[in-house]
């Protein structure tokens, strides 16, 4: 759900300015398996709910479920797909928790799933959510903001050894040693709870020749702190198979990804799946270890020039589809 949802207009708000990434190629690869009448649809990052208009616009008997972390965003995507009331079903969820959403509606499987990652434009334009390292903000970062842990609660709290694997792993952050002890002595003198102080902070500890190119020197610190605080990566990891156990013969998922580290999980999981795992000694393929999945995208697809030229938040984003072929390996 990152980068996808652009927002602000004097006239139209939140939900009328929104840009859904790379809408028309999603919309082409899920429809195949939504022509028959009662298909369902997961949208598992609801967020404002442009992908999911265009979907239920463009399938009149579709059933949509949509799920979202952020209550926020499920009272902007009721507002905005209001008109087909009758054909959704909202749930403030993880989108892991796809299983146990459907076992409540009552649904075995479903024809199309679609995982929008990341944070979305409303979360970073409202500077009191505190993912921006552009606004002054208190450091929230939480999607959820049912939940306790705070970006805050991570920075006065975690270890030097922990924030440092945070911002290698997250970040992929060449300096995180520097940024963690930076952090740590600072918070020994005074609590960092401001989302200014933690960028001067981060722009202190990197060298000043680095500082001077590749954009804001903060940028990896906020990604790695936002992933830590939401479980991005550990939620994902959960989502993928229990995503694709739940698409029925000729179902379809597609991922939009935001960071290499989100399409490397989604690649590994989607290949798995689609590859024949039959022992390469053997002279005839196993029934058994056929693949459950058909890939649909040659590699990551990435969003046109075009629409990168009117969603420069777009620019990241790597699509992955793929669809179910048979069932599921005993």
């Amino acid at each position: 759900m990152l980068m996808g949802d652009t927002v602000g207009d004097a006239s139209g708000g939140t939900e009328a300015a929104h840009i859904p990434v790379m809408l028309d190629r999603i919309v082409e690869l899920l429809s195949p398996a939504l022509t028959r009448p009662g298909a369902v649809f997961v949208d598992g990052t609801l967020g404002l709910g442009g992908h999911a208009e265009a979907m239920l616009t463009a399938h009149p008997e579709l059933r949509l479920v949509g799920i979202d972390r952020d209550t926020t965003a499920l009272q902007r995507s009721r507002r905005r797909l209001a008109p087909f009331a009758d054909r959704v079903d909202f749930a403030h969820a993880e989108y892991d928790d796809i299983p146990r959403v459907l076992d409540d509606l009552g649904i075995t499987d479903v024809q199309a799933i679609l995982l929008d990652l990341g944070v979305s434009s409303p979360q970073l334009d409202e500077a009191e959510r505190g993912f921006a390292y552009s606004y002054e903000a208190s450091l929230d970062m939480r999607m959820d903001r049912t939940q306790d842990l705070t970006a805050a609660d991570v920075v006065n709290t975690y270890s030097a050894a922990e924030l440092t694997r945070i911002l290698r792993d997250y970040g992929e952050e060449r300096f995180a040693a520097r940024i963690a002890q930076t952090i740590v002595r600072e918070r020994a003198k005074q609590r960092i709870d401001s989302t200014r102080l933690l960028a001067d902070l981060v722009r202190e500890a990197i060298p000043a020749a680095t500082r001077r190119t590749g954009g804001n020197p903060a940028k990896r610190t906020f990604q790695a702190l936002r992933i830590e605080v939401n479980a991005e990566l550990t939620i994902l990891e959960r989502t993928l198979p229990a995503a694709i156990g739940r698409l029925a013969i000729g179902g379809r998922i597609a991922v939009l990804s935001y960071h290499s580290l989100e399409d490397r999980l989604t690649k590994r999981a989607l290949t798995a799946l689609a590859t024949d795992t039959t022992p390469p000694d053997l002279p005839v393929p196993l029934p058994e270890a056929q693949p459950e999945l058909r890939l649909l995208t040659r590699g990551s697809e990435q969003p046109s020039d075009q629409e990168n030229e009117r969603n420069p938040r777009a620019a990241s984003a790597r699509l992955r589809a793929a669809e179910r072929v048979r069932a599921p390996r005993n």
